[in-house]
C-alpha cells in the first residue's frame, strides 16, 4: 500500500467539516473562556500556571518517545528560564535546558517566523552533544538515509513491522520548504487549531531529522496554537493528553499515512485531547488560585517553619491520609510536637480533621472559602 506522502499533492488534506465544527466550536469558547481567567488571575498566577504546565509538556513530550526527564530537573529550569523564584535551583543540565528553551520559544515566541534555521537550532538544543542515547547522530541538518529508509518499526528481529516509512531523504529540502511556506502563509481563515493539528501531522510525514521529530512536531503545532491566542498555550499541556491516549495517537497517525488524505478521524481526536488540556488547565489555574488564597490566610497566623513546610508538603500533593504520627515521622519531630502544631492549625482553620477518629484520627488542608 502507498503511503500518503507517495500520492499527488498529498498536502490537500480533506475532512468532513460537518464532523469537526462542533468540536471546534466547543474549543473557541474553552480557549476563550482559559484566556479570560488568565487576564482575570494576573502575571503572577499566570506564570505559576505556565511553570507547572511547561514542566508537564516537556515531560510528557519527552516520555512520548521514550525519553524520561526529572520533573524537579525540568521545573528548575523551566523557573530559571521564566524568572521564576522557587526555592534552591538544581544545577543546569544541557539536555533538560535545551528542551525547555525549544519549548518555550515556540510557545513564548510564535509570531516569530518558522524557518529552517530556527528548525536546526531547535535539534542541536535537543541533542547539545550530538548524541540520542548511546548512539551518535548528525544534529541541526536533515537526515541523510546512509544508513537505509526511515522507518518506525517495532517487534522482535525477525518479525518486525513497519508501522511507517518516511520519504526519502532527497526530498526533504523541498518538502520543508513547501511545508514552511504553508505554515508562514498565515492565512487568517483558516482556524489556529486546524493549522496546528496539520502542521503536526505533516512534519511528522516528513520525518526530516534523524531523531527528535516528535518532540519538534508539538512544538510547532504549540507554536500555531499560541499564535492564535497569544500566552495562552503556555498554561497547558497538549503533550501530557497526547500520552495519555498515546495508543490511540500512534494508530491514528499511522492509519493516516495510509489514507488518501481524509484527515477527519485524525482532526477529532485532536480536537478532544486539546479540549482535555484546557479542562486540566482550567483546574490547574483555580489550583494556583486556591493556593495564593491559603497562604494569605495563612501568612496571618504565627506560624513556625516546621508547620509551613508541612502544609507545604500537603499542599503539593501529599498522598494518603496524614496523621499525627506521619508528621511527627516527616518533619523530625516528637509526637507531642506533631500534636501541638496540628492543634494551631486546627485552632487557625488551615486543617480540618478527617471523619474517622481515634488512632485513626487523620488531618486535611480545609477548604477555600
Amino acid at each position: 500500500m502507498a503511503y500518503i506522502w507517495e500520492q499527488d499533492k498529498w498536502t490537500h488534506f480533506t475532512w468532513d467539516d460537518g464532523e469537526i465544527a462542533e468540536p471546534l466550536r466547543r474549543i473557541r469558547v474553552a480557549r476563550g473562556r482559559l484566556s479570560a481567567q488568565l487576564e482575570l488571575y494576573g502575571l503572577e498566577k499566570t506564570r505559576e500556571s505556565a511553570l507547572e504546565a511547561v514542566t508537564a509538556e516537556i515531560q510528557a513530550s519527552g516520555e512520548i518517545e521514550g525519553e524520561y526527564y526529572g520533573r524537579e530537573d525540568v521545573r528548575s529550569s523551566v523557573a530559571r528560564h521564566l524568572g521564576l523564584d522557587i526555592g534552591a535551583l538544581l544545577p543546569a543540565d544541557r539536555y533538560v535546558d535545551g528542551v525547555v528553551e525549544m519549548t518555550l520559544d515556540a510557545a513564548a515566541n510564535p509570531e516569530e517566523a518558522l524557518t529552517e534555521e530556527r528548525l536546526f537550532r531547535w535539534h542541536r538544543l535537543l541533542f547539545p552533544e550530538g548524541r540520542s542515547g548511546i548512539n551518535r547522530i548528525r544534529t541541526g541538518e536533515w537526515r541523510d538515509d546512509r544508513e537505509g529508509r526511515m522507518r518506525v518499526i517495532s517487534g522482535s528481529m525477525g518479525r518486525e513491522k513497519i508501522h511507517f516509512e518516511a520519504p526519502p531523504a532527497e526530498r526533504i529540502p523541498a518538502e520543508i520548504e513547501s511545508f514552511l511556506a504553508w505554515f508562514e502563509s498565515r492565512d487568517p481563515r483558516n482556524d489556529p487549531v486546524i493549522t496546528s493539528a496539520l502542521a503536526h501531522f505533516r512534519f511528522v510525514t516528513i520525518h526530516p531529522f534523524e531523531d527528535g521529530n516528535g518532540r519538534i512536531a508539538r512544538a510547532i503545532a504549540d507554536m500555531a496554537l499560541a499564535r492564535g491566542e497569544p500566552g495562552e498555550a503556555r498554561s497547558y499541556s497538549m503533550s501530557a493528553q497526547i500520552r495519555k491516549d498515546r495508543k490511540n495517537y500512534y494508530r491514528l497517525l499511522e492509519e493516516t499515512q495510509k489514507g488518501r488524505g481524509n484527515l477527519t478521524e485524525w482532526l477529532v481526536w485532536y480536537v478532544e485531547r486539546l479540549s482535555a488540556a484546557i479542562a486540566q488547565a482550567e483546574d490547574a489555574l483555580k489550583s494556583v488560585r486556591e493556593r495564593s488564597i491559603f497562604w494569605e490566610r495563612a501568612n496571618r497566623c504565627m506560624l513556625n517553619e516546621r508547620q509551613r513546610n508541612m502544609l507545604e508538603h500537603m499542599l503539593d500533593g501529599f498522598e494518603g491520609n496524614m496523621t499525627s504520627s506521619k508528621w511527627a515521622s516527616l518533619a523530625k519531630c516528637s509526637q507531642d510536637t506533631a500534636g501541638r502544631d496540628i492543634a494551631a492549625l486546627l485552632a487557625s482553620g488551615l486543617l480540618e480533621k478527617g471523619e474517622a477518629g481515634g488512632r485513626s484520627t487523620a488531618y486535611r488542608i480545609a477548604p477555600i472559602p
